[in-house]
């Protein structure tokens, strides 16, 4: 399993250990991550993510999983993401046009 978030990309960073006689070593910032289960209100059903500790306040600041994919880039999702975020835009798009 990648140490890596479905929902914003965020990864693995390196960098120094830095001791008080600037001795430099190899480090790992690793991200914080968390497995959540994530409701999708258009399609009626959960999904499973892999996800940071920031893009999870992400989600509810923008009001849940639909409207935070539906707004972010292709970029930085996992493929997963990418096609219920598709899945998302039909869905809302079908409900649009039987209003």
């Amino acid at each position: 399993m990648a140490r890596r978030c479905e929902l914003s990309g965020k990864a693995v960073l390196t960098g120094n250990n830095v001791s008080h006689a600037k001795r430099r070593t190899r480090r790992r910032f690793l991200p914080n991550l968390s497995n959540v289960t994530l409701q999708s209100d258009v399609l009626k059903k959960t999904v499973r993510f892999t996800v940071s500790a920031s893009a999870l306040r992400s989600v509810e600041h923008r009001g849940g999983l639909d409207a935070y994919l539906l707004k972010a880039g292709e970029d930085e999702l996992s493929l997963k993401a990418r096609r219920l975020k598709r899945e998302i835009a039909k869905a809302t798009e079908a409900q649009a046009a039987a209003s």
